[in-house]
């Protein structure tokens, strides 16, 4: 058997895992970093994503003219979380998960932003403004999310973050007391004298067993909404029905198959609001699969016609950048639980774009040019590779033929082309109003366009059946998991703790295994960019107590 000996275990290589390790090192801690991916995925998750941060109080937001405050933040982020007054009391399901937002926001400037500049982060200079929230008067009746733009998204996207922190790893001073073990698959923990000390499992390659011991181990093995989507299932959401959707595609890491929470609850562990899951409604099938079920989360357009699977249009109109939860609630209240947005190549190139690092090539390589053309020109490219590939696309040159494909691609005659006709021609004529339409969805991308950030890519008044926009699009999506909301319960330190309230001595958790802090700092929804930002700082907090 494999034995190791370090100060300190750091169990998973993604980015919360990366920034605890940093940390370490720069307390001269010697630092064992097991990842059971190959080493050219360090930085998991994150290195595949968009890199988007939510910072509060910027210089970035000030010389946009926003005004910002740590208050203002933690109102937005306790009303769209679903926080009540008595999460103030010690000993309620969400008392940590709120202390964790509290000084998340407090601290962002300081912890995150500044902190991420130091070691060589740089971000577009234009904060995005994304989960903006449904409105109390909505039919809805969600709470607001964010009241000003706080999305801070990294030059280079989530792998130009990655690579950043893994060069200051390679370039450390203390890079000799740090080992990194790739292949290894964590099973369970070690504890001695009711402590944990240490874990053991099996490397991939032969399937030689290890143990690695140290004084403090740190869980940083993602969430568990990946793998085989068999936790994602179980822990379903009852607003998203019974069970979920049989078309569901991963777009979680294909190792977050909740082990290492198994492993922290066999050691009297607390889990909690597993419930609480972060999907997306625009999810279409990888053309490239590299896991089970892979699927791409689009950014659904909005000047797109969201429609049921029997092309009827979903009342009320979703438009996406509002509330990303309440989109996966009514798509899952739908026939089938999957939906279909109808558009053409004026919208799409204008419009269309998949989240994370790989479809945006640009802003990933630091290509300014290529970023600039794109916002410009329209992503002509990415609609060609989408038409060229995707098997959830169909094209046309009339709304009768559409349907037909529509029909043809799900392998059901649902999709009646009078349906279709009526729905395009009534949305139509509202777009021909102006600023005089009472649709909704107007009204939300009127809405839009008056933040800079989203007028450079929201269609002003497009009509959908326009002869000189043709083809006609539609694109079938699903549900797609992402990231876990609930995880392992951690205090301030990012201890975890036991059924009583208590620290188990010599663990820790951090990143999406702790629910990004706390157990759920983000309580029933999440405002984009709290979780790499998560990742970030409940590392930090975690490497600040052990070290002290």
């Amino acid at each position: 058997m494999r034995r190791h000996d370090s100060d300190v275990i750091v169990i998973g290589g993604g980015l919360a895992g990366m920034v605890c390790a940093l940390q370490l090192l720069d307390a001269n801690r010697r630092v064992l970093l097991l990842d059971r991916d190959a080493p050219e995925h360090l930085g998991g998750l994150a290195k595949e994503s968009f890199g988007g941060l939510l910072l509060v109080d910027t210089p970035l937001q000030r010389r946009q003219g926003l005004k910002d405050s740590p208050e203002l933040a933690l109102a937005d982020w306790l009303a769209f979380g679903g926080f009540d007054a008595a999460s103030t009391q010690a000993g309620h399901p969400c008392y940590w998960p709120r202390q964790w937002a509290e000084h998340y926001v407090n601290d962002s400037l300081e912890h995150l932003y500044h902190w991420l500049l130091a070691r060589g982060v740089k971000f577009l200079p234009l904060p995005l403004w994304v989960e903006r929230g449904m409105g109390a008067g909505s039919p809805q009746g969600a709470p607001r999310g964010n009241s000003v733009p706080r999305w801070h998204v990294v030059w280079g996207t989530g792998k130009g973050l990655t690579d950043a922190l893994a060069a200051q790893l390679e370039r450390h001073p203390r890079r000799g007391q740090l080992t990194l073990q790739f292949g290894h698959r964590v099973e369970g923990l070690i504890t001695t004298a009711g402590a944990v000390s240490g874990c053991q499992g099996v490397v991939e390659a032969g399937g030689e067993p290890f143990e690695a011991h140290a004084p403090q181990v740190v869980i940083a093995a993602g969430g568990i909404n990946g793998g085989d989507l068999s936790q994602a299932r179980r822990h379903w959401h009852p607003d998203w029905g019974a069970e979920a959707p049989e078309g569901l595609l991963n777009g979680s890491h294909r190792y977050a198959d909740g082990t290492l929470h198994r492993a922290a609850e066999a050691v009297g562990g607390q889990l909690t609001h597993l419930r609480n899951q972060w999907n997306y409604a625009g999810g279409i099938a990888h053309w490239r699969p590299r896991k089970p079920r892979h699927g791409l989360s689009l950014v659904p357009p909005r000047s797109a016609l969201w429609l049921n699977a029997r092309g009827e249009r979903i009342v009320p109109p979703l438009v996406s950048g509002f509330d990303t939860r309440d989109l996966v609630t009514q798509v899952c209240a739908q026939p089938g639980g999957y939906s279909w947005q109808v558009l053409n190549r004026k919208i799409a190139l204008k419009e269309l774009a998949i989240s994370g690092a790989e479809f945006n090539p640009s802003v990933r390589d630091k290509r300014m040019l290529g970023f600039v053309l794109d916002i410009a020109l329209g992503n002509r490219w990415l609609l060609k590779e989408m038409l060229a590939h995707s098997t959830d696309v169909v094209t046309a040159g009339s709304l009768d033929e559409l349907a037909a494909g529509m029909n043809a691609l799900q392998g059901q005659a649902e999709v009646s082309a009078q349906t279709l006709r009526e729905v395009v021609g009534h949305y139509d004529a509202e777009v021909a109003k102006g600023a005089a339409s009472q649709d909704p969805q107007r009204q939300r991308i009127a809405q839009l366009r008056r933040w800079k950030g989203d007028r450079l890519r929201v269609c002003e008044a497009a009509r959908i059946d326009d002869p000189g926009a043709r083809p006609l699009i539609a694109i079938r999506e699903q549900i797609i998991s992402r990231k876990s909301l609930g995880g392992i319960q951690t205090n301030l330190s990012s201890q975890v703790l036991g059924a009583a309230g208590e620290p188990i001595a010599g663990l820790y958790a951090v990143g999406e295994a702790a629910g990004f802090g706390g157990g759920g700092m983000n309580g029933l929804r999440g405002l984009e960019g709290s979780f790499l930002g998560g990742c970030i700082y409940s590392a930090q907090r975690a490497a600040r107590a052990m070290i002290a």
